[in-house]
């Protein structure tokens, strides 16, 4: 479902202690603050929410390739997929994807909620995500 142009995030959020688990990119998008992607009153996440994004031109294909999607925020240089807090454990998510904590990323003018899950939960299955990340990307999925 394809949501108006409104923009669903707090401006100037600062990054909580604790910073981005794990070396390499996955840790990078969040890491030095930014906004927190704000999710919609109706969609609670009980078990709190980090973010995973793509590059602009992967968005449509990874949308595609899921079997379900729940909040997708975009911009014109990413899209951030929202996952149960914690979905990087043991995961080494593959570049140009980054993993967001707390789903703190990088400001960027004109984001906002592009799809918008059909049941009562905000989350995108994170395996799936990145079994489709790791296809698009040439990458082979490495379990730790």
């Amino acid at each position: 479902m394809l949501m108006g142009p409104h923009t669903l995030l707090s401006r100037g959020g600062q990054e909580e202690a604790g910073g981005p688990r794990g070396p390499g990119p996955q840790g990078g998008a969040g890491a030095t603050g930014g906004s927190r992607l704000v999710l919609p009153p109706s969609l609670p996440a009980p078990l709190g929410h980090d973010a995973v994004g793509v590059p602009a031109p992967y968005g449509f294909r990874v949308l595609a390739r899921l079997p379900r999607s729940g909040c997708v925020f975009a911009d014109a240089d990413c899209w951030w997929w929202i996952v149960p807090s914690g979905s990087d454990h043991e995961l080494s998510w593959p570049s140009p994807a980054h993993y967001a904590r707390e789903a703190r990323v990088p400001e960027r003018p004109g984001r906002r909620l592009i799809h918008s899950p059909d049941g009562p939960a905000p989350y995108t299955p994170p395996i799936p995500l990145y079994l489709v990340v790791c296809q698009l990307t040439g990458t082979a999925p490495a379990w730790t």
